[in-house]
């Protein structure tokens, strides 16, 4: 086992907060695997690279001999996490969640040593608590208490409903730490209020109080808001290879560094040479290769990853539109098909208004030209190629 202060050094990586440090220098002076808990709801079936931030962090614990409790909340998971949520949150069905929670299982070993990690479900303790037990349970906080968490207190004042229900979520976060006997527990910054849940449930069951670990949110392909599949800038860990590859190099230079300090596994030091290099004239993109290959070879295989390096190459670094882009045909009035109704119906954008941002930004294209103009018009008898970024193409014509 490593020094504790070479291990702080990794635990310290890209974290938010440690709370509390001292705490949990106290913990690893006792020369003893910690027990490593992070909990994820299964409330879609896909896990992004934002996803992966935790995840990447367990791998670090479970690298330096901790033991790792990745927790399934598929008790949880059927009341909804209310965090950061305006409105009552719809809760899963059982099936839904079981079939989430299986395929969670099988995409966390890409990162987890399968054999070194101990995947539990709070439903095996909370699907047999009793209604007695239950109460007690939500005997041991206050109404004021759970008012202090920002969104409760956001909606209280906006004079938005707040089911009942809800209250419950970080209480039984936090007695899912005193059942695990979690020494360190994992979450983002917006879990901060639910972890520490679990260090007070922890004392009032005579329990040494876990230590809280926040990481940061990480930034989607925008770089601004939240990665998410909803806001369409993900990256999902099941994403086709070139696919992954296409929308790594799309991040900015900017953002590339939090990427490699967050889902990088390589060391800081190395990094460091990496921004060194790009700053005595190194092409950033060549640097960005290397975070793309890593994630890609993590997720799929150093054959993939090869790959897709080469397919990009040859698609964008060589201006070569691809051989085998979709084509569509569509009828258009006498006045016209518009094109960001063209763009959506191609499957180029996700939506009209997606389509209005991107002709906006600069990113559509007519046979390589940028579109000025958003309220423009194609007309009949126009074909040619249409593209949206770096990655998107389609043949189309319009009769």
């Amino acid at each position: 086992m490593k020094s504790i202060e070479e291990q702080l050094e990794l635990i310290r990586r890209g974290a938010d907060e440690i709370l509390v440090e001292k705490d949990l220098v106290a913990k690893l002076k006792e020369r003893r695997p910690l027990r490593i808990k992070a909990g994820f709801d299964p409330t879609a079936p896909d896990l992004h690279l934002g996803h992966t931030v935790l995840i990447n962090k367990l791998r670090q614990f479970q690298d330096l001999g901790h033991e790792i409790l990745f927790l399934i909340g598929d008790f949880t998971g059927m009341i909804g996490d209310p965090t950061g949520k305006s409105a009552t949150r719809p809760p899963l069905t059982q099936e839904d969640v079981e079939k989430n929670a299986r395929s969670y299982q099988q995409q966390i070993f890409k990162i987890l040593d399968e054999d070194k990690t101990r995947v539990m479900f709070n439903s095996h303790w909370m699907g047999y608590m009793t209604s007695v037990d239950m109460i007690k349970l939500a005997a041991s906080s206050t109404v004021a208490r759970m008012l202090e968490r920002d969104d409760f207190s956001k909606r209280y004042k906006g004079e938005q409903s707040i089911a009942i229900h809800e209250f419950l979520y970080p209480l039984i976060q936090g007695y899912d730490s005193v059942v695990m006997k979690a020494d360190v527990e994992l979450g983002g910054t917006d879990q901060k209020f639910n972890l520490l849940m679990g260090r007070q449930l922890q004392e009032q069951h005579g329990q040494k109080p876990q230590c809280v670990l926040t990481m940061p949110i990480l930034e989607g392909l925008d770089g601004v808001q939240k990665m998410s599949k909803s806001l369409n800038n993900y990256i999902g860990i099941a994403d086709e290879p070139k696919d992954m590859f296409g929308k790594i190099m799309s991040i900015s230079d900017d953002l590339m560094w939090r990427y490699f300090e967050l889902l990088s596994f390589r060391p800081m030091s190395e990094i460091a040479s990496f921004k060194q290099e790009m700053e005595d004239g190194k092409n950033p993109r060549d640097i960005k290769f290397l975070l793309a290959e890593e994630i890609i070879a993590r997720f799929h295989s150093e054959a993939d990853a090869t790959a897709a390096r080469e397919g990009f190459i040859a698609q964008f670094a060589k201006n070569k539109i691809p051989d085998d882009i979709p084509e569509f045909s569509f009828d258009a009035s006498v006045d016209g098909y518009p094109i960001a109704n063209l763009l959506k119906d191609a499957g180029l954008c996700g939506s009209t208004s997606d389509a209005m941002r991107m002709i906006q930004q600069g990113a559509a294209k007519i046979d390589g030209e940028k579109v000025a103009d958003k309220s423009v018009k194609i007309m009949k008898g126009t074909e040619g190629v249409f593209q949206v970024g770096k990655r998107k193409f389609a043949k189309i014509t319009i009769n």
